[in-house]
């Protein structure tokens, strides 16, 4: 059992499956770091990307196309952080009520909508994104396979974690976003427009989130489940946290939880003698840990999660 386990053909699966698993979280946990950087915390994201798993495969479906398919997940993500916006910029709501109040909430809608689209249907599945090789790359021995013979979506965001590093730390309007987060009343009075900000990154945050759950439909399964997230919006909440909320620190916090979850798939499909329950909570429970292991390690914007109201002392 311990020779099959590290052995080399297991390891590239169990390593491209790691990559495979972790891009929804990057893509969340990415649209996260951005809109909690402005101070807005979208614990919606949950629903965000449910919202862009449904409406990405509704429009796929009816389209035939992916493309669309993908504008409409995009749109989907979109609509429910600007819900979040509304509700936490435009009326100060508390931001944690809102947020869980829209996972159910999409939680339900996404159900009803596809029980209605799938009435009177046989088993609906759409095809998926095809692979992509880099020639050289993709021949590298164990990460080879995993990192560079991926779909265009996984390509995508390896290129987005690199602009966002070099945005926040380069570059003007980066600082500018940062300072938002920070101090939105010292930026206010620096001439940043803070509410516009937030507007901004919280539909930044709404595209990726929505980029993240399509690329479960549109790259992974080729069909919508209910409540297909299955708590990965809350796992890319997490990879913020453990990140220290940086986009490369969240890229390996992504990729040690979908190796949890890599490792688990890989365990049940080799038959190792243990509950597949246990195996199931393996992700959860590291999550748990992760959490635990960021407290006193506190590096959040100071403004984080406290609505600002213009003119307020």
């Amino acid at each position: 059992m311990l020779q099959q386990i590290l052995s080399i053909s297991f390891l590239t699966a169990f390593l491209s499956a790691t990559v495979r698993l972790a891009v929804p979280l990057i893509y969340g946990g990415l649209g996260e770091i951005i809109s909690e950087k402005s101070g807005i915390l979208n614990i919606g994201i949950e629903g965000v990307m449910l919202s862009g798993a449904f409406f990405s495969f509704a429009g796929a479906w009816y389209s035939g196309s992916l493309f669309v398919g993908l504008l409409c997940g995009v749109l989907g993500g979109v609509m429910v952080s600007a819900l979040h916006t509304l509700l936490t910029i435009k009326l100060a709501k508390d931001q944690s009520v809102s947020g869980l109040a829209l996972n159910l909430l999409m939680l339900g809608v996404t159900s009803y909508l596809f029980k209605l689209m799938s009435s009177g249907q046989s088993y609906q599945q759409i095809k998926t994104l095809p692979i992509i090789k880099i020639p050289l790359l993709s021949q590298l021995p164990l990460i080879g396979e995993a990192f560079f013979d991926c779909d265009i979506l996984t390509y995508i965001v390896y290129l987005l974690l690199i602009i966002a590093l070099f945005f926040y730390r380069k570059t003007n309007p980066g600082l500018s976003f940062a300072a938002v987060g920070e101090n939105p009343r010292a930026a206010e009075a620096a001439g940043i427009p803070v509410h516009k900000y937030q507007w901004i990154s919280m539909l930044l945050n709404g595209i990726l989130g929505g980029i993240g759950g399509a690329y479960l439909v549109l790259a992974q399964l080729g069909v919508f489940t209910e409540n297909m997230i299955s708590g990965r919006g809350y796992i890319a909440l997490a990879t913020v946290i453990l990140g220290r909320y940086t986009p490369f620190g969240m890229f390996g916090a992504s990729l040690l939880f979908g190796a949890a979850n890599a490792l688990q798939i890989r365990l049940q499909t080799i038959g190792i003698p243990i509950s597949p329950y246990l195996l199931a909570i393996l992700p959860y429970a590291i999550t748990l840990i992760a959490i635990l292991g960021a407290i006193g390690k506190n590096s959040q914007p100071e403004a984080l999660n406290k609505p600002y109201i213009k003119g307020s002392r």
